[in-house]
């Protein structure tokens, strides 16, 4: 199957302003990227898009849309295939439920299941399911940091341990608990207040695969403060952290930035997961 109409999901929470605009350029800047679909589950967000590269590596990115976790569609990312396939990289868009139709954990249990799909099927695409490193874009960042550090969905997943061996987060949200910074508390929360540690990666390290983790200059500053305490964490913890700055990028033009076929982002990870043999 390809790319789905995004007219044919379930409807969405109404986009904010900047939702708006972003919803908008990410189609103009996927336009006419074409990709294969699959199912991982029963609900339509239960999908993810595989972008084989011509010529693969084995390298594999899976990389979740951002979205506040109530908005997004995996086509939103397609966009980012051709700057990734054309460096030999299989690029696998993951879509996941929203709130406030589920709330945590469900979205990404969505995420560590399409993982596990990944895992089982990538082969067939040209990547090597032993070389999965995870990304995403603010909410998808958060879902991408989460599964890397965590140990306790894999086996649910039906995958390996370190299955994920690197993550490459793009203005990702790390820390949900009290002085975090954010205007409100996301309602993909859910009711239980135990639920703002256990989303939270950077309170909640179980592994320590290497990362590079990306902001824009001009970012939300609450974005920057988190990405800068978790590196610091991260790297106490023993993790082998990188870090990319996105110059003159706020939010939403450090997602585009990620698409640039001769851009800083696309240039860095392809050296990071090079040298990291992922």
């Amino acid at each position: 199957m390809t790319l789905r109409d995004i007219d044919s999901y379930p409807e969405q929470e109404p986009l904010s302003e900047i939702g708006g605009k972003y919803h908008v350029r990410c189609q103009e800047l996927g336009a006419g990227v074409e990709g294969e679909v699959f199912a991982y589950g029963d609900d339509p967000y239960q999908e993810v898009a595989v972008f084989p590269a011509e010529k693969p590596d084995g390298r594999v990115l899976a990389f979740m849309h951002g979205g506040g976790w109530t908005n997004g569609y995996k086509e939103w990312m397609a966009f980012m295939a051709p700057a990734a396939n054309a460096r030999g990289i299989t690029f696998v868009s993951v879509g996941y439920r929203l709130a406030p139709r589920v709330t945590w954990p469900t979205g990404v249990e969505d995420a560590a299941y399409a993982i596990g799909w990944i895992y089982g099927n990538i082969a067939e695409h040209g990547g090597d399911p032993d070389r999965i490193v995870v990304g995403g874009h603010s909410a998808g960042g958060h879902y991408a940091m989460w599964l890397a550090v965590r140990e306790d969905w894999q086996a649910d997943a039906g995958v390996p341990p370190d299955v994920i061996c690197g993550a490459v987060p793009v203005s990702g949200v790390y820390d949900f608990t009290e002085g975090n910074g954010m205007p409100m508390r996301p309602r993909f929360l859910g009711d239980d207040p135990s639920n703002e540690r256990d989303a939270s990666p950077e309170h909640t390290i179980a592994r320590t695969p290497p990362a590079l983790i990306s902001w824009g200059d001009s970012d939300f500053p609450h974005l920057i403060s988190q990405a800068e305490r978790m590196v610091t964490v991260y790297r106490n913890a023993g993790a082998d952290v990188e870090t990319l700055l996105l110059e003159g990028c706020d939010h939403l033009g450090a997602s585009y930035a990620c698409g640039e076929p001769d851009g800083i982002w696309i240039a860095a990870v392809d050296d990071w997961m090079a040298r990291n043999q992922a």
